[in-house]
């Protein structure tokens, strides 16, 4: 493996400066909860999610398939979205915010393959964490790994020829925002308020939201353009081939 291909050493490295930004506290609960949507909702997510998923396995497949340094990018990329996720800050009302980690992905692979390891962060945190559930997979895969996504891949695209560092932190931060605000659409229409309907649902939705997932928005833009910088630097090749470093 030449010098530019991903060693094991630089994904120790990435793994170990995303858990320095990991404060373990007692769960409230971090994306939508198992069993919080109504069961209509939670059908009419999944089947939403499906042609971004069957994208996402076409471009995984036509990215990866020559190359198994490809392949160890994408689990790279793939395990910085779970540990950044699962970095949970309380909200108030007994709702918690937290990083995505889906912006870095959507700039190397492209917005639809985040979908796909979206599916995977998730279900391991539904399944091991007690994060997020089964049943409202769906919801969260379209909010987390396609919202998000395709504000982080669009912004950096319009950017990236003027300032990258800029664009990436703005993709990473505005993705990261675009995720709650479609978790904050969600809620208000599975749950309108009894006076101002789902106007008011929304509003109170996303003001929660917006008191802490602002600042970790921030923060989030900040880590990965230091991980895109890393990998730029590591992988150069890799980035070329992939269509991330263009």
């Amino acid at each position: 493996m030449n010098k530019s291909s991903i060693t094991k050493k630089s994904f120790v490295f990435i793994w170990a400066l995303a858990l320095m930004f990991t404060v373990p506290r007692l769960a409230y609960g971090m994306h939508i909860a198992e069993g919080f949507l109504p069961m209509a909702w939670c059908a009419f997510y999944f089947v939403a999610c499906i042609p971004f998923v069957a994208l996402g396995i076409r471009d995984i497949r036509r990215k990866t398939m020559s190359s198994k340094d490809l392949k160890m990018l994408l689990a790279l990329i793939g395990a910085f979205a779970f540990v950044l996720s699962a970095m949970k800050l309380p909200s108030v009302t007994g709702s918690s915010s937290h990083p995505t980690g889906t912006g870095l992905g959507a700039m190397i692979f492209g917005p639809f393959a985040m979908s796909v390891v979206s599916i995977v962060v998730l279900l391991f945190q539904a399944l091991f964490l007690a994060h997020g559930g089964l049943t409202t997979l769906g919801a969260n895969v379209l909010s987390m790994g396609i919202a998000g996504p395709i504000v982080a891949f669009g912004v950096y695209k319009l950017l990236k020829n003027k300032n990258k560092k800029l664009a990436i932190f703005l993709g990473a931060a505005l993705g990261d925002l675009a995720t709650y605000l479609v978790t904050s659409i969600q809620l208000g229409l599975a749950f309108p308020a009894t006076t101002g309907g789902f106007a008011a649902a929304f509003i109170k939705f996303v003001s929660i939201f917006a008191i802490t997932q602002v600042p970790l928005a921030i923060v989030e833009g900040i880590i990965t353009v230091m991980i895109f910088d890393f990998i730029e630097k590591h992988a150069s090749e890799e980035l070329l081939e992939v269509g991330g470093a263009r």
